[in-house]
């Protein structure tokens, strides 16, 4: 318990290629509408992080989503606005955030997000409870599922007892294993997505930071464990990839995650091996719901229909009202 019997989850024909599924979102889906206002919030640490914040549209509420978007997304991606939507509609306030690095004005710090870091999401949580919101739920998507994992998990008596549940979908919740599905030739197109990205962004980073970033090392790089090495790790204070992936997947936390979790990992995600889907851990902690779909992609999910709500938009839904708390 609790490993959720198989959804009844089935996309158009088309859809069932994982990779189409994965594929498609980001370039064809409408976006979903939302009118967020901006905020920026100060860390510890001296640097900043924005925040979008949805208004309920049920009115005045003290609910709140705390949404995290993926590596190399950030808060106005079209899976993070149509769960803002979603959530919005069931009478929550959405907080959608922009992770350090993520957004278009460069960061302070040298350091950047990566898929342990959940300092700033536990700063995020504790700026958005001085709105007076009594009850708080997580949703994350691919790496910010694994910071949610691991938040919820390392740390137990840090979570505020405001963070009622939490919902995550697409996770690596054993990072070299999807490191190592990644670099395989056919996800080729993959890395290369997530490499554009990254090379701006340290090039950036080396223009802002003389000597302590040194782009050379990118045009070598062909594996994103190569660039966890070269600029993840000794960044954000690991010896390498290896102690990097060791120390931040979230795997290793999921027994003590104390609230109720539900972990969505379909198993045709070309992103995911087969360490990522942690049915031992579930079977183990009554507060992890662990949901294998056969198809869905990497926060894929796409149903058929005018409404352009997504599968994982409606299951978490239905996992929030279930909860009926």
């Amino acid at each position: 318990m609790p490993i959720l019997p198989d959804p009844n989850y089935l996309p158009p024909i088309p859809f069932r290629s994982a990779h189409l599924a994965t594929i498609y979102p980001p370039l064809f889906r409408p976006t979903p509408p939302g009118e967020p206002a901006r905020e920026r919030i100060e860390t510890p640490d001296g640097d900043f992080l924005d925040i979008d914040r949805h208004r309920s549209r049920a009115g005045a509420t003290r609910k709140l989503a705390v949404i995290n978007h993926g590596l190399e997304g950030h808060s106005r991606k079209k899976y993070v606005l149509g769960m803002a939507r979603t959530v919005t509609g069931l009478g929550y306030d959405a907080a959608c955030w922009v992770q350090r690095g993520a957004g278009k004005e460069l960061n302070r710090k040298v350091r950047s997000y990566h898929s342990g870091e959940t300092d700033d999401l536990h700063t995020v949580i504790s700026h958005c409870l001085k709105s007076g919101y009594d009850q708080v739920v997580l949703i994350g998507f691919s790496m910010g599922g694994n910071q949610i994992l691991k938040y919820l998990g390392e740390a137990p008596d840090r979570v505020p007892c405001e963070v009622m549940a939490a919902a995550t979908f697409s996770v690596p919740v054993d990072l070299a294993a999807s490191e190592r599905v990644i670099a395989l030739p056919s996800r080729r197109i993959y890395f290369e997505y997530f490499m554009k990205g990254l090379r701006k962004r340290i090039r950036a980073k080396a223009e802002a930071f003389p000597g302590e970033v040194n782009p050379a090392g990118l045009k070598g790089i062909r594996t994103l464990r190569q660039f966890d090495d070269f600029y993840t790790a000794p960044v954000n204070g690991y010896a390498d990839a290896a102690n990097y992936y060791a120390k931040a997947s979230s795997r290793q936390f999921l027994g003590d995650i104390r609230i109720p979790t539900l972990l969505v990992n379909a198993l045709d995600d070309p992103f995911l091996g087969p360490e990522c889907y942690p049915t031992r851990e579930a079977e183990g902690n009554e507060n992890l719901f662990l949901e294998m779909p056969k198809h869905g992609g990497h926060v894929g999910f796409i149903t058929a229909g005018p409404d352009n709500v997504y599968w994982s938009e409606s299951r978490a839904a239905r996992f929030l009202k279930e909860l009926a708390y």
